[in-house]
């Protein structure tokens, strides 16, 4: 009987390398690079990692947008308080350059498990957690000036698109008017080289909050009747929904309109979608959209769509906290239409969910709700 062929090891196969890969490895050698330099010169090794903390943001009145500081913490290998962060630092950015030399991607919960282990001769774990993990993830990618993708790290999806436009997703093309109930799962990766836009025929993006409502819309053909593109975020978008709406507001020329709760989470979901976020401020650039607008739902709606007592979410004290610290964000605090949105929501005393308008009918979301705002302009800024 003939013996097999032993297999070949892949993982010595030469890997043709982008541009983009290149220069991250570049990026990541030259880190370890410090390092070394740091030990041969007997000087302590140590990281500049900025902070990603409110005091170190800013917001650029003119850009519209969050942007990061110049504010850095200093992590050392010789502080006590510090070593075990160093190492996880060293060890999260020697698997990522593994990735790119392999050609290979992994998820945010990968990583956690390359990385995961006990260091020999101790109980000690190098990681106990994936939320130990991830902030030291975004701490690499903020030493390096890199993006999370270009580390060939990605994270699950979470969002689901429908509408008028056919895409390119690596190699395969997808037409996102012909996708059923349950739509095109929007990746975590969305940059050009992986998402290509082909045609689009659409006139603007409706993004909800939640994939119940997102069912509605979808159900009742609302991207067909209106010719727009529908998507939703599962709650807070991931990067990879928030990229793509940018992409598409920003290639396509693409109004975006946002429906979320009439509530502090809803408020914030549409700041990081507009400003962007304060813990990613450094992603800002390439993922907010400023001239995103809020459609609803809105705290004078609970009155004037006549809905009953018994839709009323009773404010709770993390709420109205929440609220007040939102109504003094920069971009927020000198608009008088939100102070006054803030204001009454506060009033109320209440909060109120999108869905709580099926008490009316259950289309009435998708046919009388949004319609008429689109039609009256009545959305905030």
């Amino acid at each position: 009987m003939a013996k097999k062929a032993p297999k070949q090891d892949k993982s010595s196969a030469p890997v043709a390398l982008s541009t983009k890969d290149r220069k991250t490895l570049s990026s990541l050698r030259e880190l370890a690079g410090s390092v070394v330099q740091y030990a041969e010169r007997s000087r302590p090794p140590h990281f500049e990692v900025p902070s990603r903390s409110l005091s170190n943001v800013k917001y650029n009145q003119t850009r519209r947008i969050i942007e990061m500081g110049s504010g850095a913490n200093r992590r050392e290998l010789f502080n006590l308080g510090q070593a075990k962060s160093f190492m996880q630092t060293v060890l999260v950015g020697s698997k990522c350059k593994g990735l790119i030399e392999q050609g290979k991607t992994a998820s945010i919960r990968q990583i956690f498990y390359l990385c995961k282990h006990t260091i020999k001769g101790t109980s000690e774990n190098t990681f106990d957690e994936q939320e130990e993990c991830d902030p030291i993830i975004e701490d690499v990618e903020v030493m390096l000036n890199t993006l999370r993708e270009e580390l060939h790290v990605f994270a699950s999806n979470r969002g689901t698109m429908v509408g008028n436009i056919t895409i390119n997703d690596s190699g395969d093309t997808i037409d996102c008017s012909r996708m059923g109930s349950g739509g095109y799962s929007i990746p975590s990766i969305v940059e050009p080289d992986v998402i290509e836009f082909r045609e689009c025929d659409a006139k603007f993006i409706l993004h909800v909050e939640k994939d119940t409502v997102w069912r509605r819309f979808n159900e009742d053909k609302f991207w067909k009747e209106h010719n727009c593109i529908l998507t939703h975020g599962g709650g807070q978008p991931p990067r990879g929904v928030r990229r793509l709406l940018s992409r598409l507001h920003n290639e396509l020329k693409l109004p975006v309109y946002c429906l979320l709760d009439n509530d502090p989470w809803g408020y914030y979901i549409y700041s990081v979608l507009k400003q962007g976020s304060i813990n990613l401020a450094y992603e800002s650039a390439r993922m907010a959209i400023p001239e995103a607008r809020y459609l609803g739902l809105r705290s004078k709606d609970f009155q004037e769509c006549e809905l009953p007592d018994s839709v009323q979410i009773k404010l709770n004290e993390q709420d109205i906290k929440r609220a007040k610290q939102i109504a003094g964000y920069p971009w927020f605090e000198k608009k008088k239409t939100w102070q006054k949105e803030i204001e009454q929501m506060l009033k109320n005393g209440f909060k109120l969910e999108v869905e709580s308008l099926i008490s009316k009918d259950i289309s009435y979301v998708t046919e009388e709700y949004v319609p008429q705002r689109l039609e009256d302009k009545d959305f905030l800024d």
